[in-house]
């Protein structure tokens, strides 16, 4: 393919987001020998960034994300679309597949205005507007308060130094992919579970353009989709949805994979944790294991989850 033949790459319009879409493109111009010109980036404005006064949860949940360019791939406006992984919904359309994902990043969530979660102050408040983050906070510091933060990582450290909030969480890869590692303190994986799909970035195409798709296929890491595959499927197999707080964590143990995820109730006062090994390629497992926390959980942990998808 020369760099007079275009690839479209549908993105949203966030700096996150184009951040992201530029690494797709960087990696596709290494991968094929072509020029940066090769790969337009075609940039969408989604619903989610439109909308930022309200949880995601009360007003369409995940496919506020994706549902302008899952349209835009079904009128053909564009080849292919990057996602954070961490923010598409479990179940896809038919007409869609994931072709790549990238090498994931790092998966630890930063917390910021605090350096660490035992030196925040008592009864500071707490800006995200993300169940699993809400409710693991309040796990382990019931004295704090929640309050509903939403919007892009400038628009919430902004809010942060507004005073509309003592303390954020954020994503590293994200502050990574911004330029911005240096913000806040990362919380290691030992005693904050970060998001399922967490620092991944995934690309999606027609399931019948099998072109696009073999193109897509020359940047896939394949540990790093074995391990979303995993947390995906638990996720699957929960019935997890963007009411649900859930947190997952994936490790290599040699060419296994060990899945550890916890669930909690929306107040954080309850939660079920457990762990199960499996081989790249394995749904039964990550189900085994979505099973045995739903059968240990309570009324108030269970009344966030639909069961199995």
């Amino acid at each position: 393919m020369t760099a007079t033949v275009k690839l479209r790459l549908g993105t949203r319009r966030s700096p996150l987001a184009m951040a992201q879409a530029v690494e797709t493109r960087a990696r596709l111009c290494v991968a094929h020998g072509w020029d940066e010109d090769a790969v337009e980036l075609v940039p969408v404005t989604a619903s989610g960034d439109r909308i930022q006064d309200r949880p995601l949860a009360e007003i369409g949940g995940k496919a506020l994300w994706t549902k302008e360019l899952d349209e835009w791939l079904h009128e053909r406006k564009i080849d292919a679309a990057v996602h954070s992984l961490k923010d598409v919904e479990t179940i896809r359309p038919d007409f869609l597949c994931i072709a790549a994902v990238l090498p994931r990043a790092d998966v630890r969530d930063v917390l910021v205005g605090a350096a660490s979660i035992r030196a925040i102050l008592e009864g500071a408040r707490i800006g995200t507007s993300a169940p699993r983050r809400a409710a693991q906070m309040l796990h382990q510091r019931p004295d704090v308060t929640i309050v509903q933060f939403r919007g892009n990582v400038a628009t919430r450290i902004a809010k942060l130094a507004a005073g509309e909030a003592d303390v954020t969480l954020l994503a590293a890869a994200g502050l990574e992919r911004l330029g911005e590692s240096g913000v806040g303190t990362p919380l290691e994986t030992d005693d904050w579970l970060p998001a399922p799909s967490q620092g991944a970035i995934a690309i999606e195409c027609r399931a019948d353009d099998p072109a696009t798709r073999s193109l897509l296929a020359a940047i896939e890491d394949a540990p790093s989709r074995a391990a979303v595959d995993a947390e995906r499927s638990l996720l699957a197999a929960l019935g997890g949805t963007c009411h649900s707080p859930i947190a997952a964590l994936t490790r290599s143990v040699g060419d296994q994979i060990a899945l550890t995820a916890a669930i909690y109730s929306a107040d954080g006062a309850e939660r079920v944790d457990g762990t199960v090994t499996l081989s790249p390629g394995d749904r039964d497992a990550p189900a085994r294991l979505a099973a045995d926390l739903l059968a240990r959980a309570s009324p108030a942990i269970t009344a966030l989850f639909t069961g199995p998808e």
